[in-house]
């Protein structure tokens, strides 16, 4: 198979579906580009899709042996269920700052764990992990600025996952390097 296919399992596919839409959902509420929809009215989709697909398709990969998408996935369908059954719940703003800015800390651990499983995997946490910086600075700061700026950088995280997600089921490339002699790598 080419090396610059993707090929992930169904559960890491699965999972990065649910984790695109859920980000799509929730980064496109926070931007406030659509009138009357804000980052909770994604708590539906964040509870069901991000919360239990994303456990459920966790614990079918810890269970077929794969540590890195099980722990991923399962975590972060932890996340997604804890913050669309919170939302609205009446928490400070405060408090919600402080919950995203604890599970910033998930997504840092999801980068840094995702090193060796190359540029895209790692993209797509590391944006994660700014788009929950910034949402959980906006917070706490009451920020409506930084607030859509994390609103944008999820939206771009849930893009980069559901196209991986896509890409692995379709055959589309993902390799993110350098081609022979140095030169970016050509699309194909």
């Amino acid at each position: 198979m080419n090396k610059d296919v993707a090929s992930g399992n169904g559960t890491s596919t699965l999972g990065n579906l649910a984790l695109g839409l859920t980000l799509l959902a929730f980064g496109l509420g926070g931007t406030g580009v659509i009138d009357n929809v804000a980052a909770a009215d994604a708590a539906g989709l964040a509870t069901w899709v991000g919360g239990v697909t994303l456990f459920l398709a966790g614990l079918l990969a810890l269970r077929a042996g794969s540590t890195a998408d099980g722990t991923a996935h399962a975590a972060l369908g932890a996340f997604w269920f804890t913050w669309g059954t919170g939302v609205g719940g009446g928490g400070s703003a405060d408090a919600a700052g402080l919950f995203l800015l604890l599970w910033a800390l998930l997504a840092l651990t999801l980068t840094l764990a995702a090193k060796g499983g190359g540029a895209f995997g790692q993209g797509v946490y590391g944006l994660l992990f700014v788009a929950l910086v910034l949402s959980g600075i906006a917070a706490l700061a009451g920020n409506e600025g930084l607030g859509k700026a994390g609103g944008w950088v999820a939206v771009l995280a849930g893009l980069a996952a559901w196209y991986g997600a896509t890409a692995a089921v379709a055959g589309w490339p993902t390799a993110v390097g350098r081609a022979r002699g140095g030169s970016p790598a050509a699309a194909a």
